[in-house]
């Protein structure tokens, strides 16, 4: 027989109920998969927690009811058409309101005698809870905290605690819920604060506000800088990355994730002397750390004699590690193995490192890319391309080289970057910021021209400020690929270049690549070849709607094979005279913040075309892709 306690089913009818409820707004019946309008939305954000009120109030949610419920509620939203997005946002609302009700009515109702004595049972639980997490027993730490904050729902320190325990025994969906909780009791949580960014990670927008705040409420909270640094340096932001780090290890001279972080922008500097050093410095401080040990295969091809490396991995590995921390390791186990041939190897290492990934970074939506390219395809069409009154700006200094990730894109930049009168802005988020700013508008129609101006003239100064004398400047982040419509109505006179490379080593490099969790579709080898077949499509999409002469397809195969050629074709293309700096491009001084940053500084190989003959019998879907 089922406990009671574990009895979730009537906590899963009510949320399924409530769902089913929400009013989703106007929006949402067009397939948009978008809530409506804010007035509507708040409106129908009023009504579902008068509801809630009402059909929670009797069924004392303790820790698994809640999550059968706010699971139950998501779910049924997103299977209405509910972006996920939005229906966390949502669930998450729904979830504060009903945990802010309880400690309202806790701290209203005065205890009867029978809970007069329960205080003295919370006192021995909490001293309980205490020993087993001092004795590392965190089964029984969360199982007495649990009881614990079931009868004082108040106390924000101890859900802080709750949700550090359940974070430490990987539980993450209720460790988030817990700390969310502490915080809506008490914002100055630092504890719940910090382990949130932690949870948070995978996108630097999100955990770089918390971290900030801890740092307000506490300047020397242990990590929480060196952790900013590491958000800052992977959003593109290196200048103020350094500054926390150093800020980091001036308040701690050990603190080695500091370290690593200093010696990833060195990396990315093209100091790969002064990257190992720092790596050096912080094995000797910690000889166990996951991303120095990682670091060490970054920057060079290993051989059969670093076998004590691999080794050494190995043991890391089995010492117990979170998945973020054994994701990195096995990403590096994985190069390891392909470098010196042992290919069943290094695909175990590799599917073992996105399973691990995956776990914590959520499945990728498919259908949603999908509509999203549809809407794309819909609204910028041939004959809206044609017909436009001018853009944002007739500028030709942008230059956009995209395609999918692992296709090129930072060699191509690296080439033009190499010229006197070019830069090299890496991965700018600037279009990709502002297709979510006006998401629902982009999606069904051009924006008006003022807007477009607006949004022009900002890029324009974002890049212009970084390379002031250049008259062409590179951006090369790869999600532009999915918004060419909308950035040639800003700048019609643009120049874009399209990375093709042979589609299963593409694939198979993004697979093999340690990406941020919040590129989901590189974890899943049929992800991969779903988000593969979209990004084709769009492709074709856009050649045939873009004006002439405004995008230049590029295949890595002939650019490797034929690199004078090309270069001097792609110089053309973007309005730039030759140089023969342009080939020399390995020697280049410049950051370079992707996963290529060696690779750009190495004369052109040809080893990787067709590396997925080794990898053969692993592809399954990959095996269909054509270019």
């Amino acid at each position: 027989m089922m406990p009671k306690w574990l009895d979730a089913r009537e906590a899963a009818g009510v949320g399924l109920a409530l769902a089913d409820q929400f009013d989703l707004a106007p929006a949402e019946t067009a397939g948009s998969g978008r809530l409506g309008p804010k007035k509507n939305r708040a409106s129908a954000m009023e009504d579902l927690l008068s509801r809630a009120d009402a059909d929670v109030r009797g069924l004392r949610l303790n820790f698994y009811k809640k999550a059968r419920f706010a699971n139950s509620f998501k779910w049924r939203l997103i299977e209405r058409g509910v972006e996920p997005a939005e229906a966390d946002i949502v669930t998450q609302s729904l979830i504060l309101h009903l945990a802010r009700n309880q400690v309202e009515a806790a701290s209203t109702v005065p205890p009867p005698d029978a809970r007069m004595d329960s205080r003295v049972d919370g006192k021995s639980l909490l001293a309980r809870a205490n020993k087993a997490l001092a004795a590392k027993d965190l089964a029984r730490a969360v199982e007495y905290f649990e009881e614990f904050v079931s009868l004082y729902p108040s106390r924000w320190d101890a859900l802080s605690s709750l949700g550090v325990v359940l974070y430490h025994l990987r539980r993450y969906v209720e460790a988030e819920q817990r700390f969310r909780e502490a915080i809506g009791i008490n914002r100055e949580c630092v504890d719940a604060l910090y382990h949130l960014a932690l949870l948070t990670q995978a996108n630097p927008l999100d955990a770089e506000p918390l971290l900030r705040r801890v740092l307000n409420i506490n300047p020397k909270f242990p990590g929480a800088r060196s952790m900013l640094g590491l958000m800052l340096a992977s959003s593109g932001r290196d200048r103020e990355a350094k500054i926390a780090f150093r800020k980091a290890l001036k308040g701690s001279p050990g603190d080695v994730d500091a370290l690593v972080g200093l010696s990833k922008i060195a990396r990315a500097e093209g100091k790969f002397d002064e990257a190992s050093t720092l790596i050096q410095h912080a094995l000797q401080r910690r000889p166990m750390l996951t991303a120095a040990w990682a670091a060490l295969t970054a920057d060079r091809k290993m051989t059969s004699a670093d076998a004590a490396w691999l080794e050494k991995a190995e043991t890391i590995v089995r010492s117990g590690l979170g998945p973020w921390d054994e994701a990195e390791l096995r990403f590096a186990m994985g190069k390891f193995c392909d470098d010196v041939e042992d290919y069943d190897r290094a695909f175990a290492n590799y599917r073992r490192a996105n399973e691990l990934l995956r776990s914590v970074g959520g499945e990728y939506d498919a259908q949603a890319h999908r509509r999203f390219a549809q809407d794309m395809m819909s609204t910028y069409t041939a004959t809206a391309m044609a017909t436009l009154t001018g853009g944002g700006s007739d500028s030709a200094k942008p230059v956009f080289v995209l395609g999918m990730p692992r296709s090129g894109t930072s060699l191509v930049e690296q080439i033009i970057a190499s010229h006197p009168l070019a830069g090299g802005a890496g991965e700018v988020t600037y279009w990709l910021d502002a297709a979510r700013a006006h998401h629902d508008q982009m999606r069904h129609g051009i924006l008006p021209l003022s807007t477009r101006q607006k949004l022009a003239e900002g890029y324009l100064h974002l890049i212009e400020r970084r390379f002031p004398q250049a008259q062409r400047i590179v951006d090369k982040s790869t999600a532009n690929s999915d918004l060419l419509g909308f950035i040639v109505s800003e700048f019609p006179n643009a120049r874009i270049i399209r990375m093709r490379r042979d589609p299963i080593d593409t694939c198979l490099s993004c697979y093999f690549q340690h990406f941020s969790t919040g590129m989901r579709f590189t974890m899943d080898l049929g992800d991969l070849a779903e988000y593969y077949k979209t990004h084709q499509r769009l492709m074709t999409h856009w050649r045939e709607v873009l004006p002439a002469g405004t995008l230049l397809e590029v295949r890595y195969e002939d650019l490797i094979t034929d690199q004078e050629r090309w270069s001097r074709t792609i110089l053309e293309f973007v309005g730039l005279e030759w140089d023969a700096s342009c080939l020399s491009f390995n020697e280049t001084k410049r950051t370079v913040s992707t996963a290529s940053a060696w690779q750009v500084r190495q004369k052109l190989y040809t080893r990787s075309v067709q590396r997925w003959r080794h990898y053969e019998k692993f592809l399954g879907p990959l095996k269909e892709l054509r270019d």
